[in-house]
């Protein structure tokens, strides 16, 4: 069975279970579908606080809003359009206004000096390169508006069916895949002028540029964002299944944000938990 069948098969026995009065079937169902919308969220908005918060506020919907829940979809398109509309409707986030489009943020990057390493130092440096690689291509991502961002994440790097995505987005299929080929045309020719990693005639290089942002204070490597205690990446938290990408040049540039990480202990101090605790909240599902 698909990963996305047994977590909807999941959906549907909890929310059952919740009808017949187990309270505890809601932080169970919440739990559920918490990561693919925490990491989704620090996607969109590149940050980790700002994740948890967005997160926040779309399980507060879907918890006010479970009972309105009738079955006409299946749960996970439900609760995939509430997350969209959320997202798309949320406040600005900083890190939306860091960049005014593609030239800002080349000519920003451009700005950061290149700075020559030595075989020692890039060998010895590595988590410093991945994170000045994580953090600049999701700066990339900011430079595009909420819909294309949020249509890259859905459709290419998270690998949501494009049927869901479709439904999810309020498009009929073939305008889905239209809106989706044209974001990711943009996006990739972008990276093709810019990212040394797509193109090695581009100077750009994530070791040269991270060595610098650390010395002038503007990076500070994070240990966690790469510890396996802590995150997984997306292409192993990504469904296996969805249309693949037909061009090969295209599955390249998507390689580089599947190997960012994504959080995956949810075990203590979720957002599920704050919610759950909340008094203020319990009134809908008393």
């Amino acid at each position: 069975m698909e990963i996305s069948q047994q977590i909807e098969t999941k959906s549907q026995s909890l929310i059952s279970k919740i009808s017949e009065g187990d309270n505890g079937g809601i932080e169970k169902l919440l739990g559920l579908h918490e990561p693919f919308i925490y990491n989704l969220a620090w996607k969109f908005t590149n940050n980790e606080d700002e994740a948890k918060d967005l997160t926040q506020e779309v399980l507060i919907k879907v918890f006010t809003k479970l009972s309105t829940f009738k079955g006409n979809s299946s749960f996970r398109t439900w609760i995939y359009r509430i997350t969209f509309n959320e997202f798309m409707q949320t406040k600005r986030r900083p890190m939306e206004d860091m960049w005014k489009g593609f030239d800002d943020f080349s000519e920003k990057l451009d700005a950061i000096p290149s700075l020559d390493l030595s075989p020692d130092e890039e060998e010895e440096q590595i988590l410093r390169t991945k994170t000045a690689r994580t953090r600049c291509m999701s700066g990339m991502l900011m430079c595009l508006t909420r819909e294309q961002r949020l249509l890259y994440l859905v459709g290419e790097v998270f690998k949501v069916d494009h049927n869901v995505g479709a439904e999810v987005f309020g498009l009929t299929r073939d305008n889905y895949r239209k809106k989706l080929s044209r974001t990711r045309k943009d996006f990739h020719s972008f990276m093709n002028k810019q990212c040394g990693l797509v193109n090695l005639d581009n100077p750009c290089r994530c070791s040269k540029k991270g060595k610098a942002m650390e010395a002038a204070g503007r990076m500070q490597t994070n240990s966690k964002l790469f510890d396996p205690k802590y995150y997984s990446t997306i292409a192993e938290y990504a469904e296996k299944h969805g249309n693949e990408v037909a061009d090969i040049v295209d599955k390249k540039y998507l390689e580089f944000f599947r190997k960012h990480p994504s959080k995956k202990d949810f075990s203590v101090d979720t957002v599920v938990k704050e919610i759950l605790n909340d008094p203020d909240l319990h009134r809908y599902y008393q």
